[in-house]
């Protein structure tokens, strides 16, 4: 895992959404829905995203499509809510 400014890291999101994010020269790909060997967020987090989302406006849009929700757990709407996210916070993701 990683803690760095947002301006550190680079990504772009996938064709399939996969977001592949780059920092200090190490690739992480995210994939949008939880998994056994990935921990919910903490309290902390939490507090730090309603924090962060007070000072931007949030993503837009209606939420996830109907196959994303059925087929893939709206991964992919996590995914572009994530690569949102990190744009506004001064990421370098497309």
């Amino acid at each position: 895992m990683f803690a760095v400014p947002a301006g550190q890291v680079a990504g772009r999101l996938t064709r399939l959404g996969t977001l592949l994010l780059t920092v200090g020269g190490r690739r992480y790909a995210l994939v949008g829905r939880g998994a056994s060997v990935s921990p919910d967020p903490s309290p902390q987090q939490r507090r730090d995203l309603v924090d962060f989302w007070a000072h931007r406006s949030a993503p837009t849009g209606d939420g996830p499509g109907f196959l994303d929700q059925v087929f893939n757990g709206a991964a992919a709407f996590n995914t572009r809510s994530w690569r949102t996210a990190l744009a506004a916070g001064g990421a370098g993701v497309r």
